[in-house]
C-alpha cells in the first residue's frame, strides 16, 4: 500500500506540473507541447500501464485493508479519544478513497479517454500538428456543476494526502523523532500546494483567467 501510494504521489508531481502549463497563457501552446509529448513517448506509454497497474492494485488494497480493519473489531470503543487519538481524515481514508474513485472516474472520462480512443480537433504548433487538449479543457471547464466537482475532488485529494503521505512513509520504516516531524512538514506542503493547484486550474479557466 506503502509503495503504490509513494509511486502514484510522484506521478501527481508530473500531472500537477504539466497542467500547470495552462497558466503559461499562451492559448495552449506548452500545454499542447507538453501532452503531444507524454501521448507519443514510448516510454511514457509504457510508464501509463504501470500507472494504471499501481492505481488498480492501490485501490484494491485499500478496499482489502478497509473490510480487514471493520471485521477485526466489530464493536467500537466504549469511549471515543475523536481527534485526540487521530485526525477524522486518518480515520477516513475508505471514505476519502471511494470519493476520489469517483473523481478520478469523471476526470478520466472527459480527458483521458477523449485523448485516446476519440480524435480531437489538432492545432499546429512550430509546424507540427498534435490534438488541441487545450480546447477539451477550456470546453470541460465552462459548466459550473463539473468546476464544483473538481474542486471537491481535489479537497478530497488533499485530505487523502496528508495523512497518506506520511503514513506511507512511517509504513517503510521511518524512525519517530526528527525524520518523522520533517516527512509530516513535507506532506502537508506537499498535500496543500497540489491540491491547491489542481483545484485552480478549472476554477482559472471558468473565471477566464486563462483562455
Amino acid at each position: 500500500m506503502s509503495l503504490t501510494g509513494i509511486f502514484l504521489i510522484s506521478f501527481l508531481v508530473v500531472h500537477v506540473g504539466i497542467n500547470a502549463c495552462i497558466w503559461a497563457n499562451d492559448g495552449g501552446g506548452m500545454f499542447n507541447l507538453a501532452s503531444h509529448f507524454m501521448a507519443t513517448t514510448v516510454v511514457i506509454r509504457i510508464v501509463e500501464v504501470g500507472l494504471f497497474a499501481g492505481l488498480v492494485l492501490h485501490i484494491v488494497q485499500g478496499l482489502v485493508l478497509e473490510v480487514q480493519n471493520r471485521s477485526r473489531r466489530k464493536t467500537g470503543y466504549a469511549v471515543s479519544l475523536g481527534n485526540k487519538g487521530s485526525k477524522w481524515y486518518s480515520r477516513s481514508m475508505g471514505l476519502l478513497g471511494t470519493l476520489l474513485l469517483f473523481f478520478l472516474i469523471m476526470h478520466l472520462s472527459h480527458f483521458w479517454v477523449p485523448s485516446r480512443f476519440t480524435e480531437l480537433p489538432s492545432t499546429e504548433i512550430n509546424g507540427k500538428e498534435v490534438a488541441n487538449q487545450y480546447a477539451e479543457i477550456l470546453r470541460v471547464f465552462q459548466n459550473p456543476v463539473v468546476v464544483v466537482l473538481y474542486v471537491l475532488g481535489c479537497i478530497s485529494l488533499m485530505y487523502h494526502l496528508l495523512h497518506g503521505f506520511q503514513s506511507a512513509f512511517r509504513t517503510l520504516g521511518v524512525p519517530n523523532g526528527k525524520y518523522i516531524s520533517l516527512i509530516k512538514g513535507v506532506g502537508f506542503g506537499f498535500a496543500i500546494i497540489v491540491s491547491l493547484a489542481f483545484a485552480m486550474m478549472p476554477v482559472s479557466v471558468y473565471l477566464g483567467w486563462v483562455s
